[in-house]
């Protein structure tokens, strides 16, 4: 079992994420585990699943929640599913650590 929803790459990091689209809020509810026992990222946003909307929301309340920019944040892997995987573009020193560190808030 996978205790982070963050992991590395030699460009910077994967990042497992549960999206909720068309939510009465855009919010971060914490990690969760999915159904094979992946821990992930659960986010909501108020957009609609329609021609990108959702991923537009979610790359924009993630550079916003971590300070990143937009352009460093991309969905990779299941741009069309509630599941998806989003690359973090920076440097991969301390970036897991910082992460991490973040992500321990939700579980006080």
């Amino acid at each position: 079992m996978d205790n982070s929803p963050f992991f590395l790459t030699r460009k910077g990091a994967y990042l497992r994420v549960r999206l909720t689209p068309k939510a009465r809020s855009t919010h971060i509810a914490g990690p969760a585990k999915n159904a094979e026992g992946e821990t992930v990222l659960k986010a909501a946003v108020s957009d609609a699943p329609e021609d990108g909307k959702a991923n537009a929301a979610l790359i924009k309340l993630l550079a916003k929640e971590w300070g990143f920019a937009k352009s460093r944040l991309k969905i990779i892997k299941g741009a069309t599913n509630r599941c998806k995987v989003v690359s973090i573009e920076v440097h991969p020193d301390a970036l897991l650590e910082e992460l991490n560190r973040w992500l321990e808030a939700y579980h006080e």
